[in-house]
């Protein structure tokens, strides 16, 4: 375990480093369990559906054509494949830390032990309307030497799965439910872009929101899935890889609010509006 962050000395997440994790899941640091305040668990981790899900984490799936998100790796013409090709993120330290949230070094390497990218990331958590707030920053550098293409399933021939970036697991519910300002339902959120998205559970009594911190993060689309599995996301390469030029950086930000109960549109909007 790499770090606890609390909020009003309340324990809210574990920050586990993801070291001894089978190398197919692409080990990587990760937070999980995530909690409310009142101590119900928002995240999953290593689900038998999906077992390299790891809670809320950052992961690619395909970073210069290596596999940095776990489990088989979509090819153009064999669909989902099992192959050799897992890297792992590796914590190399942090700059700061204490229960409110960490500075943290990282680096990304493929099969072989190569680094190409380096990050920088920052974790915060603190308290927010009824519940508590968790500030997620990235800062990914391209230090391969060479061009770098970030992609996904979707870059390489699967529309509509343009996974990678930041990824948030969600428990086994009740009846969940997904809604941005205009869109309601997985099919109608999944791939748009919205300034929030409300992730509902009654059943499990949460509700979590998230938000982009920046214009980047904003304009990057949703990705929902609910009834295959509990999860939530952007989509870093949604229909073309992101490349990336040798020393060249690109950033990343999140604002998640982590609520007991159900909470309205109205305030979810709210609280969205009051980051930007």
């Amino acid at each position: 375990m790499l770090a606890t962050l609390a909020v009003g000395g309340v324990p809210v997440a574990e920050y586990a480093d993801g070291g001894g994790l089978d190398p197919v899941l692409a080990p990587r640091p990760h937070l999980h369990p995530v909690r409310t305040l009142g101590g119900r668990t928002v995240t999953d981790a290593q689900p038998a559906d999906h077992p390299w899900h790891l809670g809320v984490s950052v992961a690619v799936p395909d970073v210069g054509g290596a596999n940095l998100w776990g489990g088989p790796t979509y090819l153009p013409e064999a669909g989902y494949t099992w192959r050799e090709d897992h890297g792992r993120i590796e914590h190399a330290g942090f700059t700061a830390a204490d229960p409110a949230g960490v500075d943290e070094r990282l680096r990304w390497l493929v099969p072989g032990g190569e680094v190409v990218l380096t990050e920088r990331r920052r974790l915060r958590a603190r308290p927010a309307g009824p519940g508590w707030e968790l500030g997620i920053g990235t800062a990914l550098t391209n230090v391969s030497g060479r061009a770098l293409a970030l992609g996904s399933p979707a870059t390489n021939g699967r529309a509509g799965a343009g996974y990678g970036g930041l990824f948030w697991r969600l428990p086994p519910g009740g009846a969940p439910s997904v809604r941005t300002a205009d869109r309601e339902g997985e099919e109608a959120v999944h791939g748009s872009v919205a300034p929030w998205l409300a992730w509902r559970d009654p059943g499990a009594g949460f509700t979590l929101a998230l938000t982009g911190t920046d214009a980047a993060t904003r304009a990057d689309p949703w990705f929902v899935r609910v009834r295959d599995y509990p999860g939530v996301g952007w989509q870093l390469a949604a229909r073309r890889p992101l490349v990336l030029p040798p020393g060249e950086t690109v950033t990343r930000g999140f604002r998640a609010l982590v609520v007991d109960g159900v909470l309205d549109d109205a305030a979810v909007a709210d609280w969205a509006s009051a980051g930007s």
